[in-house]
């Protein structure tokens, strides 16, 4: 016989649902903010870009693109690849988030133009590892707009047993060698990001669900659901 206040626990009323959601939106526009931030701390120190900035940069010494169109263009090749594994319709979330994430940057951009702080360089690199590893991580982890390149990570993670940090630098890897030999600038900042972001946002994760109880809703997987996809709910 079914315990009555077993299932209650297990299943939430719709108000824990909607509670529930919040924080996980809460969590994902935090992850954006942070993210943001630190790639706009990347962009001023100009100590090179992220892999795929590599990349689009190698493309646009070939194609008249800019870019965001070849950013977005890998972000549908990931969406595909997500759609055709899982066999489902692709998310449209991700798009929200490189749409939202371009405009924080823009604005964070403008706000230091106006009143500029000279910081060193390496100090703002550092910086700038640290706010996109943890801006990452919550992004994820809220299973809110996790971008396509994330998520493909995911099912190689699930499919595939690679730790998170093993799939995602894999990709961003490609990317990197793809965009130096179409011409893409390479430097220092671009070997820290792949090297600390990507390798720390596994660790970050953990660590949030110690320190502060966070589900991880992109990267756990419920045992009864087959497919490589976040927890939708």
């Amino acid at each position: 016989m079914n315990d009555p206040s077993r299932a209650g626990a297990a299943r939430p009323g719709p108000r824990g649902r909607l509670l529930a959601y919040r924080q996980r939106c809460l969590v994902y526009l935090t992850g954006c903010l942070l993210f943001s931030g630190g790639a706009a701390c990347f962009i001023h120190a100009d100590l090179g870009t992220d892999p795929l900035d590599v990349f689009a940069l190698g493309v646009l010494e070939h194609a008249p693109l800019t870019i965001g169109v070849v950013q977005a263009l890998v972000a549908l090749v990931c969406l595909a690849v997500w759609a055709a594994w899982n066999r489902r319709r692709p998310p449209l979330s991700p798009f929200v988030t490189f749409f939202l994430c371009g405009s924080l940057i823009d604005v964070l951009l403008a706000v230091d133009a106006a009143g500029h702080v000279p910081v060193p360089a390496a100090a703002l690199m550092l910086v700038g590892v640290a706010l996109c590893t943890y801006g990452s991580a919550l992004i994820i982890m809220s299973g809110v707009g996790i971008r396509a390149m994330d998520l493909v990570a995911i099912c190689m993670t699930h499919r595939w047993r690679w730790p998170f940090w093993t799939a995602k630098g894999s990709l961003e890897l490609v990317l990197l060698v793809c965009g130096y030999f179409l011409g893409g600038p390479v430097g220092l900042g671009t070997v820290c990001f792949l090297v600390l972001v990507d390798t720390l946002i596994q660790p970050c994760m953990y660590l949030n669900a110690r320190l502060f109880s966070l589900r991880n809703h992109g990267l756990d997987r419920p045992a009864p659901v087959p497919a490589c996809s976040p927890d939708p709910a």
